[in-house]
């Protein structure tokens, strides 16, 4: 009987945390199905203008003020790099990892999302609400995540919105050779794992 009951908890956990990894992803306005038939697909980003929430803070202008001017009260100069990083690691990282990630996913759907495809009939604008930078100290860790809001507009007529999916805390995937006690690293994996989520969705829910 008590193996039984244990069975049951085990099973119930199983079917609790698939609802929990599916009702990551969701459909909060609209369909996909202006997606069917198309080859490409424009993405734009949006970080919120220094409204984005970072870690414990906020708006992620309050966190940039007070990383730079912690960085530059133990190093002078690295306060200014470090949100120089903060900023450029989106388009040489986080951007490529996002699109690489989705277009895996996409391979035999005949569909690719790119950044110029300026022929595409449809645009999907990534917006991230949420960052978690995480932290990794050797003796404790946690993992960068991102939240966000992808809306799905007419690249001729951006004003009309199609679709709005969410996209909740997509976790950085696990920790390869000890490189995620780089920041960058930690958050590249996040979007990794956001564009992983996504491209699963439409090749199941939009591009059967």
């Amino acid at each position: 009987m008590k193996t039984l009951k244990i069975s049951t908890l085990v099973f119930m956990a199983i079917i609790l945390n698939g609802v929990a990894i599916a009702q990551n992803v969701k459909v909060v306005s609209g369909n996909l199905n202006f997606l069917k038939g198309q080859s490409t697909l424009k993405v734009e980003y949006d970080y919120g203008n220094g409204d984005m929430d970072v870690g414990r803070y906020e708006n992620e202008s309050d966190y940039i003020k007070d990383k730079i001017k912690e960085k530059n009260e133990k190093e002078p100069g690295s306060g200014d790099a470090w949100y120089e990083a903060w900023v450029s690691n989106r388009k040489e990282r986080f951007q490529p990892k996002f699109e690489e990630s989705v277009n895996i996913k996409l391979e035999n759907s005949g569909l690719i999302i790119c950044s110029d495809c300026e022929d595409a009939e449809f645009t999907m604008i990534l917006k991230t609400h949420s960052t978690e930078p995480g932290f990794n100290v050797g003796i404790t860790r946690r993992p960068a995540w991102i939240s966000v809001e992808i809306i799905f507009v007419e690249t001729k007529n951006p004003n009309i919105e199609l679709s709005k999916i969410k996209i909740e805390k997509a976790v950085q995937r696990k920790n390869a050779g000890g490189f995620d006690f780089d920041v960058a690293y930690r958050i590249e994996n996040a979007y990794w794992n956001c564009g992983e989520k996504l491209g699963k969705f439409l090749v199941k829910n939009a591009l059967k």
